[in-house]
């Protein structure tokens, strides 16, 4: 093993687990809320697409402005915050249940500032990262980041399903805020000294935030990776607003047979994180971001043909599949976004991205809702998947497609 990996990096180590526990506390909670809603609530279709469109909405109401504010903090502090306050709030559930009390009302007001937080947390550990390790080190870096969310998407689902079989739903709530809170001290321990951000007292609001957008949209390249990630992101929200009930209802899954179903897909996420730095070397970055989706999402149409029986194999194949182009796209197109940013836009830049891009899942979880009501849920599964596949043509038809390697240096802006 090189002596210059982010192995032998003591501080990247302590975020890389801090962002294990976060992200198998929060796919634990992915599972194990749902769950509780239709087990516990007997949440109707409409109700659980409003429950997944409360779980990201934060990023298309507050993700612009919190872009600037992550740019005038220290993004560790920021995050140590997110942790704190999100482990406190999903503290609320059991204690609820314990009382008697619990509602699909709070469980939707927990999860919109449960949300809120992860806005912040999210925004702040992708600026955050090439201030830790690097320009040079972001391939690595975050290859081994999704490397942490393929393992928390392959072990959350089980354990939170195997949780609910075994303590019940509210009490299995308990996993994902101790995933938080073991974050937080792992973050705690990182040594490295944070430059103090620019100041811009004066500055205002407004104009910084286009500054952000102006220089995402601006980029072609950039442009068609943001409109290729907000299509699949809005058809995945209407997917994951019906995809507990088909699995629960319609194939007839327990909850630990839930958890197990979808943590298997994970398989795929860890083995395209292993290979992601390697892939998009030996073919190119440009190449990584086109080529391995037009591959790979296609093999999302095999979900809604997932029926009882042998055929219950087919969701953890397809998931497994796509979920390897889902991984390697994402590595290749968050290191170049990384790379090609000036450090000052970090924070918006981020942001206007994800405000896009993760302000597309609330949106899709509504229509995940309605469509169930209105076509039943495997109509619905098809509706997403179709849209999910398609999304992919946004990169295929881009200047992308005559590249093998796209710019590894900041493009140069403008103050202002």
């Amino acid at each position: 093993m090189r002596r210059d990996s982010l192995f032998f990096h003591a501080d990247f180590r302590r975020l890389w687990a801090g962002d294990t526990a976060s992200q198998v506390g929060a796919f634990a909670g992915h599972t194990v809320i749902p769950l509780l809603a239709a087990t516990v609530l007997a949440a109707t279709p409409f109700q659980m697409g409003l429950l997944t469109a409360a779980e990201t909405v934060a990023f298309l109401v507050i993700g612009l402005p919190a872009g600037v504010w992550v740019d005038r903090m220290r993004r560790r502090t920021l995050m140590l915050r997110a942790d704190f306050v999100r482990a406190a709030l999903l503290l609320s559930i059991p204690v609820a249940w314990w009382a008697g009390a619990l509602t699909l009302t709070q469980l939707v007001v927990v999860a919109t500032l449960v949300g809120t937080a992860t806005v912040f947390f999210d925004i702040a550990y992708q600026s955050y990262l090439p201030t830790l390790v690097g320009r040079e080190h972001l391939l690595e870096g975050n290859a081994k980041l999704q490397a942490s969310q393929s393992v928390a998407f392959l072990a959350g689902p089980g354990i939170g399903g195997g949780l609910v079989q075994l303590a019940g739903a509210a009490n299995a709530v308990l996993t994902t805020g101790l995933g938080f809170l073991t974050s937080a001290l792992c973050l705690l321990r990182i040594r490295t000294v944070e430059p103090e951000p620019e100041r811009h007292e004066d500055a205002k609001l407004l104009p910084q935030i286009v500054e952000g957008l102006r220089f995402v949209f601006t980029d072609t390249a950039l442009r068609s990776i943001v409109a290729c990630t907000a299509t699949a992101n809005l058809f995945n929200g209407v997917f994951v607003a019906v995809e507990i009930l088909f699995l629960n209802r319609d194939l007839g899954l327990s909850p630990a047979a839930v958890g197990l179903v979808l943590a298997t897909g994970g398989v795929g996420g860890i083995t395209g994180a292993i290979f992601a730095n390697a892939i998009t070397r030996r073919i190119g970055q440009a190449r990584s971001i086109w080529l391995v989706p037009l591959l790979t999402w296609p093999f999302y149409l095999l979900l809604p043909l997932a029926a009882p029986g042998w055929r219950i194999g087919l969701f953890p194949v397809a998931t497994m599949i796509a979920g390897f182009g889902i991984i390697v796209y994402n590595v290749a197109q968050v290191s170049y976004r990384q790379a090609v940013c000036p450090d000052r836009l970090l924070g918006r830049m981020n942001a206007s991205v994800r405000f896009v891009v993760w302000g597309m899942l609330p949106l899709g979880g509504l229509l995940g809702g309605v469509l169930g009501e209105a076509i039943g849920i495997r109509g619905t599964l098809w509706v997403a998947v179709g849209g999910e596949t398609a999304a992919l043509l946004w990169v295929v038809f881009s200047p992308l497609r005559k590249l093998r390697d796209l710019p590894s240096e900041p493009i140069a802006q403008p103050v202002g």
